[in-house]
């Protein structure tokens, strides 16, 4: 079995664990020995009987047979996941892709490391995902989609064949992508909207037809 410590407390990391405990019920094969967390009111305390052992800098420290798995991405903080992810020094290849047992995910895909995909997901073929995504239940992902690094794509969305969604976005809720459009780097698409058109990098995309909102923040 692999030791392995999820960072992050929040809703997606308690997902996470539902999803090893479902890998584990075919075979045995992960170990979680806690969460780390900035939050040092969490340090000591428990989440579905895990404890937060303490904060992301010391996952440096817990040896090289511990693997990782990082949980943390919202709408208030996608377009930091990658340096908060290059701040804990954590070498790319001790993250584990943790891939729950009810997705569906065609042998054509190419899946990058350190991705989590969990209830009910479909990916179809011919789908690349990069690094560090993360794709939440019941979203479709379909052929010759490109799913670059960093980026959350959140529960029900729906994304049509031929898209190129950009590094550290985040697809809110239920959102619909049409086909063959890009997304750049750093969007936001709002909970409910439609995407038919191409969207500028650091956007805020609200609505249906999904229109232009504010630049997204990163600072």
């Amino acid at each position: 079995m692999k030791d392995i410590v999820i960072l992050g407390t929040g809703g997606n990391c308690l997902d996470i664990i539902d999803a090893i405990n479902e890998i584990n019920k075919d075979k045995e094969t992960y170990r979680c020995i806690g969460f780390l967390d900035d939050n040092q009111e969490k340090w000591g305390k428990k989440f579905l009987n895990i404890e937060v052992i303490g904060p992301l800098n010391i996952a440096q420290n817990l040896g090289n047979s511990c693997f990782f798995v990082n949980g943390i991405g919202s709408q208030r903080n996608f377009f930091r996941r990658n340096k908060i992810i290059q701040d804990t020094h954590i070498p790319l290849n001790r993250f584990e892709t943790i891939i729950h047992p009810t997705a569906s995910v065609s042998e054509t895909a190419q899946i990058g490391k350190g991705v989590v995909i969990l209830q009910n997901v479909t990916i179809a073929s011919n789908v690349k995902i990069g690094h560090q995504v993360m794709v939440l239940p019941n979203s479709v992902i379909s052929h010759d989609d490109f799913i670059d690094d960093y980026t959350c794509i959140t529960g029900g969305v729906c994304i049509s064949g031929g898209v190129k969604v950009g590094k550290s976005c985040y697809l809110g809720t239920n959102s619909s992508i049409i086909e063959d459009i890009t997304i750049g780097d750093q969007s936001l698409i709002g909970m409910g909207s439609v995407v038919l058109s191409d969207v500028k990098e650091n956007s805020v995309m609200v609505g249906s037809p999904a229109s232009f909102l504010r630049k997204t923040t990163n600072e």
